[in-house]
């Protein structure tokens, strides 16, 4: 059975509703990086980023999976998927993939403030405890935090994405700006044989000089045109 390794970023729940990141009237224009995603920020003023992640979890309620999420799960019929995504929603789980590395930590999870990435702290949250409060602390006695990688700290899960990417007879890129590294950096580890695809309405640089199916649309639409390509061969 052929391996696939699917690579998500923010474009690809954009149809189902949540803001990016990095656009124009994304959500870094209304809330500075350095406020909301860095550990400077949240020990200077931790209510205001358990409030912000707060929020954030609230939306999830009010979103569903768009048909790109869908079509990347229907994928695991044929082949053997794994999703590598840089968002933190669960959209891709609620839509039936089965197995999602999320490189930069999860919403609907919460963890120690000392020992953020110590699997005996981390847990899952139930929709009615989305609202953490100050003073909620894990079971170190430390305040409980969201289970997100900030910028500046290490990416737990980036060696075992890279294998997977290695082992993968196609790598398949949506909704990625390809900026954000260790992520961006994913595509080297591809062999030599390997065919990848990028779905994104934007002009995406390439890095590595890598040969590229680019299907320029957003998620949805683009899912569909790369199934029919996947049928026809």
């Amino acid at each position: 059975m052929k391996k696939i390794v699917v690579l998500t970023g923010a474009g690809m729940s954009a149809e189902s509703g949540i803001s990016t990141f990095r656009d124009a009237g994304g959500l870094w224009d209304k809330y500075p990086v350095e406020d909301v995603a860095t550990p400077e920020g949240y020990r200077r003023n931790p209510q205001l980023v358990t409030d912000f992640y707060n929020a954030r979890r609230m939306q999830l309620l009010t979103v569903e999976p768009n048909e790109g999420h869908r079509l990347v799960a229907a994928l695991e019929e044929r082949y053997e998927v794994t999703v590598v995504t840089q968002n933190v929603d669960n959209l891709h789980e609620r839509a039936g993939s089965t197995h999602v590395i999320h490189l930069h930590g999860e919403l609907t999870k919460v963890t120690s403030s000392l020992e953020p990435n110590n699997p005996q702290y981390i847990r899952e949250l139930s929709p009615e405890e989305y609202e953490v409060h100050l003073g909620d602390c894990a079971e170190d006695g430390s305040q409980l935090r969201p289970y997100i990688v900030w910028f500046g700290e290490e990416v737990p899960a980036i060696e075992v994405a890279a294998d997977h990417v290695m082992q993968a007879d196609a790598l398949i890129i949506i909704g990625t700006s390809l900026n954000v590294y260790p992520a961006a950096g994913l595509i080297q580890f591809t062999k030599s044989d390997a065919q990848i695809y990028l779905i994104d309405p934007a002009e995406v640089r390439v890095p590595y000089g890598l040969p590229v199916h680019v299907i320029k649309k957003g998620a949805s639409q683009g899912m569909r045109e790369l199934v029919a390509l996947l049928d026809g061969e």
